[in-house]
């Protein structure tokens, strides 16, 4: 199998990294996930660097409001979820310290242990394997920096526990306005997560590619992918001056979610041609067809 570099070359991906990708990361600890430490002399460090300096230096609210104009029409192709996650064959995220492998194998990953675990929940099963599909924008003149890695509001001052810190901001117009540099800028106390502009990328492109398409999965496994990305809050702590009591729900079932969302979670090897039709029953089965995107 091929693959494009984050420097567009074409490189020779092992064929068994596909089909047993846990042999790569089997004796890498926990701990070891999300290090976003800076390394120079590390590629995949450094490139990591690169694509959060220049998300966080461009990501105002006049940008996401842009992104939102043009990607929320959903007139820009059609496709099934089948063909789409086919794509990510050809998708290594810029952001991911973790990994350098195509997207399709951690998505994988993510539906087969859900599946250990909630056998009975086919709906959940499918989340896990869906939920990085907004990724597809990068195939759509999209540079990663606005489609993958961790989201967090605009609008607002920047969450102290958003990666890199407040120095990655430093050029970012909104860093120096006083109508979004405040605990509160825009928006109200307790006003609700799902109230709140939040960085565009692959998180919120997919829920509302969902919405849209009137998939079937309950409200929790929406939500779930709409913030499974939101780091800083589920995560970090930040944002809590918005949270709402309901909220407390909704980070709920995105800890829950996310527990998935690492690669050490695989204990199995997810043999991806033998698991496509039962997938492919759960695909026709909450989203079927050709949906708009």
């Amino acid at each position: 199998m091929k693959f494009k570099n984050p420097d567009n070359s074409i490189s020779m991906l092992d064929p068994s990294l596909l089909l047993r990708p846990e042999s790569v990361y089997r004796d890498k600890p926990l701990a070891c996930f999300r290090d976003y430490s800076v390394d120079d002399a590390d590629p995949i460090k450094e490139r990591v660097r690169r694509t959060y300096y220049t998300m966080h230096t461009n990501m105002t609210v006049d940008f996401v409001k842009s992104k939102m104009e043009k990607w929320l029409k959903f007139n820009h192709f059609k496709s099934t979820v089948k063909d789409a996650l086919i794509k990510l064959n050809e998708l290594v995220d810029e952001s991911d310290p973790d990994t350098d492998l195509p997207n399709i194998v951690h998505a994988f990953q993510t539906a087969e242990r859900i599946r250990q675990d909630y056998p009975d929940d086919d709906w959940f099963q499918l989340i896990g394997l869906i939920h990085d599909l907004g990724k597809v924008m990068a195939f759509y003149d999209e540079p990663q920096w606005c489609v993958v890695g961790d989201t967090f509001p605009v609008g607002c001052r920047w969450g102290q526990s958003i990666v890199y810190g407040d120095d990655s901001f430093k050029d970012n117009p909104d860093t120096h306005d006083p109508r979004f540099n405040t605990e509160l800028g825009m928006y109200k106390a307790k006003c609700g997560i799902e109230n709140l502009l939040m960085s565009w990328g692959h998180d919120e492109y997919l829920y509302r590619v969902l919405k849209h398409n009137k998939a079937k999965f309950p409200e929790e496994g929406l939500q779930m992918i709409r913030f499974h990305s939101f780091y800083p809050w589920h995560a970090g702590g930040d944002y809590n001056q918005f949270v709402t009591e309901n909220d407390e729900k909704i980070r709920q079932a995105v800890l829950k979610f996310n527990q998935y969302d690492l690669y050490t979670k695989s204990a199995s090897a997810p043999d991806i041609e033998a698991l496509w039709p039962y997938y492919e029953r759960l695909i026709d089965k909450y989203i079927p067809g050709e949906l708009d995107w």
